[in-house]
């Protein structure tokens, strides 16, 4: 039975070319779709869930204190004297690991020098994550101060082979580190990405404040495995009891608690506490998107398998005269479903592929399908039978529920207003849905668009930053005099952070007339030298910059304007601060700029003078001379000074951009796939038009034996799908409206939501049906009216 199905499944597709064409490049664009963006939330979903015991790894978290008993912030930072004393007296911890967050640093073998990602960690970190190693023991890799993991492809690099065991590397030009293990490349999905890994016995000898035991320096990350069957609010509440019992009082400002790590990628944002989600917001969008275009997919399919069932109700009728019964034509029609669906599948992978590698460029990210793994398998199979039944069951009951009298008679017409009414709500459903793909892409790239034109408080254009690493940090005037020499830039400063970032916050604060006995604003901090606001080009509003000619600027300070309104001070210039319990006095108040994000304010700021923190150098380049011969210039001398380290050079420009990565990312995903949500939708449309005109082939005949005109007879076929449209714009538009408005109000500072967006987008939709209703229409009003009536 099932070999006639499938020999009468093939012959009728083959035999119906042109909708077995279009059925299978709508679902192949529905399914490719579909699995491309499943598997980009499936990378986001897996984010740190690699290691089997990835349920128990928790991070530990600070709640930073506000105003009226709130908090005003939570991030995932510690102090080194938390990590021990949970190990020693909570039974449910199994393992602590104290790290750094990280950064990039030197390492050599001989001359072949790289600057790649790196971690310190305590020993036990081996023991939560799978580290696969391809040689070393995991119980003794970090056993030792001076040795070093690397991974696999960081071996290559630096040797030629990953059999580097006992093999010595230089780090950051001091130190020579022995080689005590080599494990496969991380996931690019994790959190905790390295290319080489050193012990924390080596950060206490690298960085004093990593072997100070405070309470006060939240600069480290804590990684804390519990037992599997612990309850994670007793440990908490354990926690809690545990930091106040060896704190003094006025340092309990800080709670910490366990939060599992895993959660911290999308669902990494807190108020008051709590968690109040996160990126997942975004995860949840793309994954009705994936089957939304794949559920528009399958309604072409009922679209245009009921829009040829003219011609298969003789067959029913004939099929049925003869004694088939209704579950015998239902598995038929389900069996031609299926057959085209395997075939759309097949195309869809290649599709998939060949879009992959545009794909992963466009997001910056490894996508692929594993396609030796039974998982990948499992979920396409899984999507092909969804798809295959969802697209055929309404075909399959439809055509099956012919009556066999009527249908060789030729007497076809739809059960009332039910069936009608399905196909105009699926219509309707599928450009609403798509409408608003539309209305939120526009929305979404005026977002964009207002942030990156909102001023970011200084000029930075022609402005670059290179990390003052090795030479550059012992050198610094060397080079600086050299630079200036040279004419390549204008001006240039240290500082202890570059003009974007995240940290160096702090809130040992006090200022005259203060309200509270303690501070409870988040304060940010940066170290800098002479000519920080003449490179930079920060508005300054009141006073002065950092000068030699004052030897009392080692105990000046400049402040943002917010911090001013924080302190209270009308006129702010020579004003005493107590910073780190030492008194400062304001020189220079600056207007506020973006240097974290760019969608809400940033926190008071403070600089001072202090050239003994080290971090970023900061240059005004010449526009006198060309962009090329400037970086030129900056390479030789600063290779010439620091010969060690490859020379990065970073425009601000540049780094500014990376700001908007994360709704970046949802403009381009919105737009590409909502534009194919339009392509599926038409062919849609195209399939329905084709029912309708297949329906009406009679009437047709007879009004154009009476003279109707050909454009008479486009409107009469047209006019009724371009109100369907119209009801799905009035339905989309108040959704788009609501749904873009929500999401605006996430950020401090957003856009509006203009008429013209909605006006675009009801006009372009509406546009592109017509020109889809009237290609069919103009085929349909020319036909000959003999073939519609020679059947009477």
């Amino acid at each position: 039975m099932f070999k006639l199905n499938l020999k009468i499944a093939l012959r009728n597709l083959w035999k119906n070319k042109t909708s077995s064409f279009i059925n299978v490049i709508g679902l192949a664009i529905g399914l490719a779709a579909c699995l491309m963006l499943l598997l980009y939330v499936s990378y986001e979903w897996n984010f740190d869930k690699q290691a089997r015991n990835w349920k128990n790894v928790y991070s530990v978290m600070t709640n930073i204190p506000g105003e009226g008993n709130k908090i005003a912030g939570t991030f995932s930072a510690s102090t080194t004297a938390l990590g021990p004393l949970l190990k020693q007296n909570i039974p449910e911890v199994k393992y602590v690991a104290r790290m750094n967050y990280g950064t990039k640093s030197l390492i050599a073998n001989g001359q072949n020098s790289y600057k790649k990602d790196s971690k310190f960690a305590e020993p036990d970190i081996l023991k939560m994550y799978d580290y696969q190693f391809i040689s070393g023991d995991e119980k003794t890799a970090l056993s030792s101060p001076l040795s070093v993991i690397l991974t696999e492809s960081t071996a290559e690099t630096l040797f030629g082979t990953a059999d580097v065991l006992n093999k010595t590397v230089r780090y950051q030009d001091k130190e020579n580190l022995t080689i005590t293990g080599v494990i496969k490349d991380l996931p690019e999905n994790s959190s905790n990405r390295f290319d080489f890994l050193m012990p924390w016995s080596f950060y206490e000898i690298v960085d004093a404040s990593a072997k100070n035991i405070n309470w006060n320096n939240y600069s480290f990350v804590t990684m804390v495995s519990i037992d599997p069957n612990a309850n994670i609010d007793l440990v908490n509440r354990k926690v809690e009891a545990l930091v106040k019992a060896n704190t003094v009082q006025n340092q309990q400002s800080q709670p910490h608690f366990l939060y599992q790590s895993s959660k911290l990628h999308l669902y990494g944002k807190f108020e008051n506490g709590k968690n109040a989600g996160g990126d997942i917001e975004q995860i949840w969008l793309f994954m009705g998107l994936a089957f939304g275009i794949l559920l528009i997919a399958c309604i072409n399919f009922m679209n245009m398998a009921t829009a040829k069932s003219e011609k298969r109700a003789k067959e029913v009728g004939i099929k049925k005269t003869i004694g088939a019964n209704r579950t015998s034509l239902i598995f038929q029609f389900l069996t031609e479903s299926m057959v085209l669906t395997l075939v759309a599948v097949v195309l869809a992978i290649a599709l998939l592929e060949i879009c992959l590698p545009a794909f992963n460029q466009l997001l910056n990210i490894n996508l692929g399908i594993t396609y030796f793994n039974a998982a990948s398998w499992i979920g396409i199979l899984g999507i092909v039978m969804a798809t295959g039944l969802i697209a055929g069951s309404y075909p399959a009951f439809y055509l099956s529920s012919f009556n066999p009298i009527q249908t060789l008679k030729r007497k076809i017409s739809s059960k009332g207003l039910l069936s009608i009414s399905l196909r105009q709500v699926l219509v309707v459903g599928q450009f609403c849905f798509a409408i608003i793909l539309i209305i939120s892409t526009l929305v979404i790239y005026k977002q964009i668009q207002y942030i990156k034109n909102k001023p970011v408080g200084f000029d930075v254009n022609a402005l670059v930053e290179i990390p003052q690493d090795g030479e550059l940090k012992t050198k610094y005037e060397l080079f600086k005099a050299e630079m200036l020499k040279s004419g390549a830039v204008t001006s240039m400063y240290q500082s202890s952070i570059g003009l974007s970032h995240r940290s160096r916050n702090f809130m040992d604060v006090a200022w005259d007339g203060m309200t509270s006995p303690q501070n409870t604003v988040m304060f940010n901090q940066v170290a800098t030298t002479y000519d920080f606001i003449k490179t930079n080009g920060i508005k300054l509003l009141q006073g002065r910059d950092f000068s030699k000619s004052f030897a009392s600027d080692t105990s000046g300070v400049m402040v943002s304007a917010s911090a001013v309104k924080v302190f209270g001070y009308k006129n702010p210039i020579g004003k005493k601060v107590k910073i780190f319990g030492s008194e400062a006095f304001i020189i220079g108040v600056f207007d506020d700029y973006v240097w974290d994000s760019p969608y809400k304010s940033n926190n008071p700021q403070v600089v001072f003078l202090n050239a003994a923190q080290t971090g970023a150098i900061t240059m005004r380049l010449n526009n006198s001379n060309s962009t090329q011969s400037n970086i030129e210039t900056i390479n030789r001398i600063t290779k010439a000074i620091n010969p060690a380290y490859p020379v990065e050079i970073n425009f601000l420009n540049t780094v500014y951009l990376e700001k908007y990565k994360s709704e970046k990312t949802l403009g381009i995903l919105s737009n590409l796939f909502g534009g194919l949500a339009i392509f599926v939708s038409c062919l849609g449309l195209f399939g329905l038009v084709a029912y309708s005109a297949e329906q009406r082939t009679k009437e047709f005949g007879v009004r154009k034996v009476l003279g109707a005109s050909v454009a008479n007879l486009m409107q009469l076929l047209s006019f009724s799908f371009i109100k369907m449209i119209a009801v799905a714009i009035v339905i989309a538009i108040p959704i788009s409206y609501y749904a873009m408005n929500k999401w605006l109000n996430n950020f401090e500072f957003h856009t509006n939501i203009s008429w013209w967006i909605m006006a675009l987008a009801a006009v372009g939709t509406l546009l592109l049906a017509l020109i889809t209703v009237s290609f069919q229409a103009y085929k349909t009003a020319k036909s000959n009216p003999v073939d519609a009536l020679k059947y009477e």
